[in-house]
């Protein structure tokens, strides 16, 4: 006798369009602060062309708060003629960096990138901030939250590249493990199903960039380009 597959749910799990974290001068920008760059616009455009192109219906919208997932989210919605409220969920937050001022030059480069190379260790820190440990931490009880409220078959969560990270590596080991090699372009799609059971996942996309899928000339990470750009200002 066989045995009918157990009913999941859609996680539709967005990271938000590109962003500038450096204004002309070469000053930081807040990271609470910046917002959607004209890429970042287009690509949450794009995005939500192609959720409306498959016909896909959102019963929530999950944002961390930052403006970034804000306004991401809101264009995806204006696209698909959507209108839901999107809920801010902020333990969703990305992983908080600290002072850069106060991180030793010899291991600035480790501070930026370390947190998403390998299997990455719960007391690597982020720019001398929070550890990926602390992160998971906050992430993982929300999505407990999330799955344990019956009433809701596709959800849309648009937040954060270390998130996604935290969030797909629960998804793919079924532990508290941090996969720092999994890429998240601005404005990509991951989707997941999830089960009634807390091992029940099914990753069944990841990193998926519309409208350039291919990612032809995509070489190098988030973090090694924002590296790249704090070098130039230093």
């Amino acid at each position: 006798m066989r045995h009918q597959p157990s009913a999941r749910r859609r996680i539709f799990l967005m990271r938000h369009g590109s962003v500038t974290y450096f204004d002309a001068a070469g000053r930081p920008v807040l990271p609470e602060q910046v917002p959607l760059n004209e890429l970042g616009r287009s690509q949450a455009d794009a995005a939500g062309r192609a959720f409306k192109q498959a016909g896909i219906a959102f019963d929530r919208v999950i944002v961390s708060g930052l403006p970034r997932t804000v306004e991401t989210a809101a264009r995806v919605l204006a696209v698909t003629e959507q209108p839901i409220e999107p809920e801010v969920w902020p333990e969703l937050h990305e992983i908080r960096g600290g002072r850069l001022s106060t991180i030793p030059q010899d291991q600035i480069k480790r501070a930026f990138t370390g947190v998403f190379e390998g299997m990455v260790s719960p007391e690597q820190r982020f720019l001398g901030g929070e550890s990926v440990g602390e992160m998971m931490d906050r992430v993982h009880p929300a999505l407990e939250r999330l799955r344990a409220d019956p009433d809701w078959d596709t959800v849309l969560l648009v937040l954060h590249g270390g998130v996604n990270c935290a969030i797909l590596s629960l998804a793919l080991t079924g532990q508290r493990l941090f996969l720092g090699g999994l890429a998240q372009e601005a404005g990509c799609i991951n989707a997941l199903d999830v089960g009634a059971d807390p091992l029940d996942w099914v990753v069944r996309f990841v990193n998926h960039v519309p409208p350039a899928p291919l990612q032809p000339e995509a070489r190098t990470t988030t973090m090694e380009q924002l590296f790249a750009q704090y070098r130039r200002t230093v």
